[in-house]
């Protein structure tokens, strides 16, 4: 006891210096344990995600193409309107009293036309002289010009009165009514109808010029909108952009893409957002490991395998690399231990 109570700095020391060594022991032992792996097979995939939002292939903003009395509206806002049904027209009085003058003039110019035409019915064959020829040729040529035009103007007063009515080029939804009440002077800007076909509706993404090589049309893959997150839509791409899409600050390129709104299409709006998500690589059941396990060396790949508590290593031929995991096609087996050298 004496001795004990003498020396017990030495056992102190002691006891430190084996709790150290024991602590050290285990960080050496964990350490080593976080940069093992043991090799096991997996389900390698590899998937593009995108973004975009809904839109419809067929779209117009129907316009008047003069200014004029507005008359009379037949839509509002969110009505379905057929093909070609008539939305809104201007007034067309003074538009049909300057097509009757046209026709008057039209019918003046023809009759000086046939006039002519009788008066010198032997103008080729008569006896006179070249210059009395010439004349009457420029004579009949004038009456015919003018005919052409009085026609032309006719045509083009005709085409007014018909324009002055706007017409659905497809059939879909009223989106849109600038003037909603008739009897207001309009200029076509200022009167502009919006019609959208909910039958045409797609998908548009944009992919940036690296993901563009990896998409193909007719690939298939799913949409998840925003508004419907427990819902995936089929999805095929139906064209790939050419050129890149205009107004966006990278290399970007339009993705058309057609998908089933099922029994959902009355509640998908234009303008909805979401992800479109593919599959571009599919290995099941391969044995993989992480790739910062793999070395490279004189071109040679290999990784440091634990075989008896010694290291050492391992040549391997690689597969596929997905998502920072690389298939083994050699090398290694199943529940093979790997060490991530430092």
């Amino acid at each position: 006891m004496k001795f004990v109570k003498r020396f017990w700095w030495i056992f102190l020391i002691g006891l430190l210096a084996g709790g150290g060594f024991m602590l050290w022991r285990n960080v050496q032992a964990s350490e080593l344990k976080s940069r093992t792996y043991t090799v096991k097979k997996h389900d390698l995939t590899e998937t593009l995600s995108l973004s975009g939002e809904v839109d419809a292939k067929e779209k117009a903003d129907v316009k008047f193409q003069t200014s004029g009395l507005l008359t009379w509206v037949s839509v509002k806002e969110g009505d379905t309107v057929k093909k070609y049904q008539a939305l809104a027209s201007l007034d067309k009085r003074e538009l049909t009293n300057s097509l009757n003058q046209y026709m008057n003039l039209f019918l003046k110019e023809r009759w000086d036309f046939e006039q002519g035409v009788d008066d010198n019915k032997d103008w080729q064959t008569k006896g006179m002289t070249d210059a009395a020829r010439d004349a009457v040729k420029r004579t009949l040529d004038k009456n015919q010009f003018d005919l052409n035009n009085a026609v032309l103007a006719f045509e083009a007063k005709n085409l007014a009165i018909k324009f002055a009515t706007i017409f659905a080029p497809f059939a879909g939804i009223v989106t849109k009514v600038d003037v909603p009440q008739p009897g207001t002077n309009i200029t076509p800007a200022g009167a502009v109808f919006s019609v959208v076909n909910p039958a045409s509706l797609y998908f548009s993404a944009t992919a940036d010029q690296t993901e563009v090589p990896a998409l193909q049309v007719g690939m298939t893959g799913t949409i998840v909108l925003d508004s419907f997150p427990e819902q995936e839509f089929i999805a095929t791409v139906e064209r790939v952009g050419f050129v890149p899409k205009e107004g966006e600050s990278g290399t970007v390129y339009e993705l058309i893409i057609n998908f089933d709104p099922e029994e959902s299409q009355e509640a998908i709006k234009m303008g909805m957002t979401g992800d479109l998500n593919f599959v571009l690589k599919e290995n099941k059941g391969v044995l993989a490991i992480p790739e910062a396990y793999v070395q490279k060396q004189d071109g040679r790949l290999f990784v440091t395998k634990i075989i008896q508590g010694r290291q050492e290593n391992v040549s391997i031929v690689e597969g596929d690399t997905v998502e920072g995991m690389v298939e083994i096609k050699e090398g290694l087996n199943e529940n093979d231990v790997i060490y991530n050298q430092p």
